[in-house]
């Protein structure tokens, strides 16, 4: 199983020029087209013995057509002639009777990537296909590792996978390129304790390139570790108290960000940051940069599903909201300019959406801001979510340890933390521990006077 058995991108731009030659010949007066091929392959352990193995090969055919400012997308599994030719038909006479969208419509061929090469990026691991018992070793070493830990009573689950995904990207303007990505995974969940007192925590790691994959002994022994760390776990005070995010969940806070400045919201006027442009939403010594082009990380892209050509950029500066997330309609609809943030799948239009997000790092460490916030609550598992899109309230629950006098006290569950982002946000202080291979880099993070709902 060691060859790679997905489609050939000689073959996958062939399919996206069938489709767009189908789209033209049964009426489409513009089209674009994107082939996605891939290959995923898992293998779960339990107690010592396989549990399951997976191997999934997919090839899925999307088809987006345009009559005026009408517009309709049709997708499929099958690659056939005879299929692309009825996706087509089918498309075309869905768009007739589509409602118009102004906004609808290809780039500009001035506005297309001049560059289309994604081997500077790096994603595609050259290395053969793992074979089966290869996966099925590293999660066993995972899960052993994580047995080995004292206080360890059973091991929930551990795995190890692979997968490929190859794009290709072709549309009527004369637009057409592609690239693959690879991805190696290790990951284990471990349990301490039993019945009512049962606690579980995980511990994964992933990677686009196998080298660069940690050892899975030490991917189980984190995950034992964290697990009895948690044994005991009771429900902290109730009350307004510091919050630090731990840097496992922390991203979750500058997503909540990211999806308030995305230009369907905006567009819509439904979002919490809708008339913030151009000011202050973080602390001021705090940055938010978007690269889509970093080498060797799985959110990279040469350029975005429209064609356009990614770069990087602040979406915060200093602490000062430059812009907003937008593919090409969005854009045409609030009378701005695409940021090349168009994201796609088969079955629908491109939207817009962000990859490879890094924040502004603080000067202290984890435990600096653990023993700066005195009292209050480390979080280090988010359950749930309660979070109103327009005024940004925000309610979730959230399990951690309790800290006094800046030193972890006891492991919490079943507590709610609440606030309002717009005011979360501009308390964060960073501490530096994000780690570098992410494609979101966000480190850990502390939170002022947040309501806690527990005991």
């Amino acid at each position: 199983m060691s060859a790679r058995n997905t489609t050939p991108a000689s073959n996958c731009a062939d399919l996206a020029q069938a489709l767009l030659d189908a789209a033209r010949a049964a009426g489409a007066e513009s089209a674009d087209a994107i082939v996605i091929d891939g290959v995923a392959v898992s293998v779960d352990v339990r107690d010592g013995t396989l549990e399951q193995a997976e191997r999934a090969e997919g090839l899925d055919l999307g088809l987006r057509v345009l009559i005026g400012q009408r517009q309709a997308c049709v997708s499929s599994g099958d690659g056939r002639p005879e299929t692309l030719r009825a996706m087509a038909e089918r498309a075309v006479a869905m768009a007739r009777e589509a409602p118009e969208d102004p906004y609808a419509g290809l780039a500009d061929p001035a506005q297309l990537a001049a560059t289309r090469d994604a081997a500077a990026l790096d994603l595609d691991d050259p290395s053969p296909e793992p074979e089966p018992t290869a996966l099925q070793d590293r999660a066993l070493t995972a899960e052993a590792a994580a047995r080995a830990v004292e206080g360890v009573s059973q091991i929930d689950s551990a795995s190890a996978s692979y997968g490929r995904r190859q794009v290709w990207l072709a549309a009527s303007n004369g637009f057409a390129g592609g690239y693959a990505r690879t991805g190696h995974g290790t990951s284990c969940v471990a349990i301490t304790g039993s019945g009512t007192a049962m606690e579980r925590d995980w511990a994964a790691e992933s990677r686009l390139h196998l080298a660069d994959l940690p050892d899975a002994a030490g991917i189980g022994q984190l995950a034992g570790a964290r697990a009895v760390a948690r044994a005991g776990a009771r429900k902290p005070p109730s009350g307004r108290y510091p919050v630090l995010y731990d840097e496992r969940i922390a991203s979750s806070l500058i997503g909540h960000l990211v999806s308030a400045i995305n230009g369907s919201a905006i567009a819509r006027g439904s979002s919490w940051l809708r008339d913030a442009l151009g000011q202050q939403v973080l602390p001021a010594g705090l940055s938010l940069t978007e690269n889509p082009l970093r080498p060797r990380i799985a959110g990279s892209r040469p350029f975005d599903a429209e064609g356009l050509a990614t770069t990087a950029r602040d979406l915060v500066a200093g602490g000062v909201l430059q812009g907003w997330v937008l593919d090409l309609a969005t854009a045409r609809k609030l009378g701005l300019e695409s940021t090349a943030n168009a994201t796609r799948g088969p079955g629908g239009p491109p939207s817009p959406g962000t990859s490879n997000l890094a924040l502004t790092q603080g000067a202290r460490t984890r435990a600096d801001l653990l023993r700066d916030m005195g009292t209050g609550l480390l979080v280090t598992s988010l359950i749930g979510a309660t979070i109103n899109p327009t005024t940004g309230d925000y309610s979730r629950g959230a399990s951690g340890f309790w800290v006094e006098g800046g030193q972890i006290a006891y492991a919490v569950n079943e507590c709610t933390i609440a606030g309002n982002l717009r005011d979360m946000l501009m308390t964060l202080v960073p501490a530096n521990d994000a780690r570098a291979h992410l494609g979101t880099v966000v480190p850990s993070l502390l939170v002022e006077g947040l309501t806690l709902a527990g005991a």
